[in-house]
């Protein structure tokens, strides 16, 4: 059987790999893959990146080097999520890449990371060119990465059905809740609506739930009554749930049309309407007026908002929707997907002997 190296960015405690990598690590190994994983940020390091506290400059010296030696003792094919090594040049990375043969997994428009920084602007299309294979998270990044390699795929990040399941739904909260799961590091675009919740709290009786740090207290929006927790596996399902509207609001720029929409997913497999920005994959997510709505303005922010809580057989009709259509987005209809493109793209490029 096939022996894969995993890189991912995080361990199991980051959203983006637990969802994009390690949700089918699992399920390859039952179906007995050869697999290794080397996680490039160590737990102790993301607890402090969540919460905004100082990096210790030894965890990041020493990711580097744990990256650098399994590079060097990995298999002949690998999935890399984004890059080997994060703020290196591409003329270093391609020497620890050579003789191997890569899938590149990308969820976000991460070019915008090193847009004006000569060593690296252009590494990931060097990268991108160089790779055997590359699995992107929605369209946009498609649109942009396949002139330069035709062999892409669009995989959306996924969720498991088993874990929001129908029967696990619980009772929802007793007054009405906006939610909102994210991160201390895109919390920014909650701050960035401060004035429409202002405008909304004037109006409506509703708490804003935000599961991601308690530490965000300190960052609550003056007269709207908001609730945070932290973020936790055992725990984000049942908040979701118990919520009324999923929302994500993003800022119109070209690092958020990258991104994936996966609070959305999320969301909608809670069964959960979902309001958000008309922005990047939100607008594939989001069907207007079937499961959710894509205001632009912020009075039709809280327009939308309103109808929902004046309408409660609409919102019916959104989650029902909403729980039919969860299955697109699942680990259950991409695992054989995902399976069939590394089998196709690593059983058909022969070992390289440069990249």
């Amino acid at each position: 059987m096939m022996h894969l190296s995993f890189f991912t960015k995080y361990p199991t405690q980051g959203a983006t790999s637990r969802y994009r990598s390690f949700a089918y690590i699992s399920r390859l190994t039952e179906l007995n893959y050869n697999i290794e994983v080397q996680s490039f940020m160590p737990i102790s390091y993301l607890a402090r990146l969540f919460t905004n506290r100082p990096k210790p400059k030894y965890h990041i010296i020493l990711s580097y080097l744990e990256r650098c030696i399994a590079a060097l003792r990995s298999s002949d094919h690998l999935i890399i999520e984004r890059e080997l090594l994060p703020y290196i040049p591409y003329a270093i990375e391609k020497w620890f890449l050579k003789g191997k043969s890569y899938i590149l997994d990308f969820d976000d428009n991460v070019w915008e990371d090193y847009r004006g920084k000569k060593l690296l602007e252009g590494k990931y299309d060097r990268l991108v060119q160089n790779a055997a294979g590359v699995i992107v998270g929605n369209d946009y990044l498609e649109h942009n990465i396949k002139v330069l390699n035709p062999n892409i795929i669009k995989i959306p990040t996924v969720i498991n059905l088993d874990v929001y399941s129908p029967d696990k739904i619980t009772q929802k909260f007793g007054r009405f809740s906006l939610v909102w799961i994210g991160s201390s590091i895109t919390y920014r675009y909650i701050e960035s609506f401060r004035s429409m919740f202002q405008a909304l709290a004037k109006s409506l009786d509703y708490d804003l739930i935000i599961i991601a740090s308690k530490t965000l207290e300190n960052r609550a929006i003056s007269g709207v009554s908001m609730k945070f927790y932290d973020w936790s596996s055992e725990t984000e399902v049942a908040l979701l749930q118990q919520s009324h509207i999923g929302i994500m609001p993003l800022s119109d720029d070209p690092f958020s049309q990258g991104k994936s929409g996966f609070k959305l997913i999320q969301y909608q497999a809670a069964g959960l309407p979902a309001i958000a920005s008309p922005i990047g994959e939100n607008c594939t997510i989001i069907q207007e007026g079937v499961n959710g709505f894509l205001p632009k303005t912020d009075k039709e922010w809280i327009d939308a908002i309103t109808h929902l809580y004046n309408h409660s057989d609409l919102c019916t009709e959104f989650s029902q929707y909403a729980l039919q259509n969860a299955y697109n987005f699942s680990i259950q209809k991409y695992l054989p997907v995902y399976i069939r493109f590394i089998n196709k793209i690593f059983d058909k490029t022969p070992r390289k002997r440069g990249t």
